[in-house]
């Protein structure tokens, strides 16, 4: 292989890669799926990343520093190519696409930097790259099917894309910047995938979108996520199917109901809120009040009592006050979180609410985030105390290991649950269990 100029031979046994993948379930997914096509270039996964010939960060923009983390990582990788190793670096992901050519500047041996939106042509773009060129694929671009097979992390449950990009435009968030405009795949597509990984064995499939609710508005004839839901949902041999990200402005109650009617759809959602204060909702460009979101919660316990409900918070948002961060323990209150994900504001590059000048103070918003993470915990732990006593189904996904003799797995409403039993005969079976604690 040479990263500078000659050609690859894909097919020899010694080609290893490295994968390192940063940030959230959409991230993951775009790595199986460029390993899957790693391995059908022939190249096997590197046992020490060192000792790889092609080096891959998939990385994520969304949190504070993101830009420095991949400088740091790079590092090393550079410093071999510098001594005269032949290897490729690739730089994938959202900062790829947020930095773009930038990176090549400041990383000379980068060989490829390519935006999420190309994860599904990574063997394409590294012929490029083996044939002595640095590629930078930032381009919009329609996102193609891909026919080779992800590489899956797990043998149980699997993520399959729905939707790419968001046509949002929450004043804070870089995603739309990164991830393009959206693009539903097709009905057949999915189906088919979700098809195959329960004829391989998969017990679990999670459908993943940015705004997952928007499925199907892009396409024509339109189509909503609620009949995608059922439809897949009844795919035949299929135990388990969860999805994620849902967005308030887009919740609707048929998709509530088709959760409530499909034996296969599990009892969860994950609905961000972002903040309980209605000015702070409309300084984000959310498109919705905290009433509106209260209305959701109820329409889902209305339906599915037992239900998990799960959300992510900003705190220190520019211009939140004290007062309108005790809005959003309010609804917390209100509501109670199985499970709240939680984040500092931290500006990021071409967002609006990056260049206001009435940033809150990171002394301030720290106290916040230490705040309400207390209060999130209060509630997940009083939630998950309405199971013992129980018998939950369990699905287990492997070893527990901190305690090889435990296995561990989760319930319908994603609740971790660890018990003692052999994972090698336990792994991918739905378990009765009975909750002590």
């Amino acid at each position: 292989l040479s990263s500078r100029g000659g050609n690859a031979d894909a097919s020899a046994p010694s080609l290893a890669y490295a994968m390192d993948s940063m940030g959230c379930q959409m991230n993951t997914a775009d790595a199986e799926r460029m390993e899957g096509q790693l391995q059908a270039m022939g190249f096997s996964k590197a046992t020490d990343p060192k000792k790889a010939q092609v080096i891959v960060l998939n990385t994520c923009s969304i949190r504070d520093h993101a830009e420095q983390k991949v400088y740091s990582y790079l590092g090393p990788h550079a410093a071999r190519k510098q001594k005269g190793e032949d290897l490729a670096i690739v730089v994938a992901g959202c900062v790829a696409q947020q930095e773009g050519e930038a990176l090549l500047r400041r990383v000379p041996e980068i060989d490829l930097v390519m935006g999420p939106q190309y994860a599904n042509r990574i063997g394409d773009l590294l012929e490029g790259v083996f044939n002595g060129n640095q590629v930078v694929a930032t381009a919009p671009t329609h996102i193609m099917e891909d026919v080779t097979q992800p590489q899956r992390q797990s043998t149980v449950c699997a993520w399959v894309n729905v939707i790419y990009g968001c046509n949002e435009r929450c004043s804070y968030c870089v995603v739309p910047t990164t991830r393009g405009a959206e693009q539903s795949r097709p009905r057949e597509s999915i189906r088919a995938e979700i098809e195959e990984l329960v004829a391989n064995g998969y017990r679990e499939v999670t459908l993943l979108g940015q705004n997952i609710d928007a499925w199907g508005r892009d396409l024509t004839p339109k189509q909503t996520f609620a009949e995608l839901l059922r439809d897949m949902a009844g795919v035949e041999g299929l135990d388990r199917m969860r999805f994620v990200t849902s967005h308030p402005r887009y919740m609707s109650e048929r998709v509530v109901a088709a959760v409530a009617d499909m034996p296969a759809l599990c009892e969860m959602f994950h609905v961000p809120f972002q903040s309980g204060d209605d000015e702070v909702l409309r300084n984000m460009e959310r498109g919705y009040t905290a009433k509106r979101y209260k209305q959701i919660v109820d329409q889902i316990r209305a339906r599915l009592p037992d239900a998990a409900i799960t959300a992510d918070a900003i705190v220190g948002f520019p211009g939140e006050t004290e007062e309108q961060f005790q809005n959003t323990l309010k609804l917390m209150e209100e509501v109670k979180f199985d499970q709240l994900n939680t984040a500092a504001y931290s500006p990021r590059p071409h967002t609006p609410a990056a260049l206001w000048k009435n940033q809150v103070s990171e002394e301030e918003k720290m106290d916040r985030l230490q705040r309400i993470n207390r209060l999130a915990a209060a509630h997940a732990l009083e939630r998950r105390q309405r199971y013992i006593g129980r018998v939950e189904e369990v699905l287990v996904e492997g070893r527990n290991t901190r305690y090889p003799s435990q296995v561990k797995g989760r319930n319908r409403q994603g609740c971790p649950i660890y018990f003692d039993g052999d994972s090698e005969l336990l792994t991918g079976k739905l378990v009765p269990v009975k909750i002590t604690e």
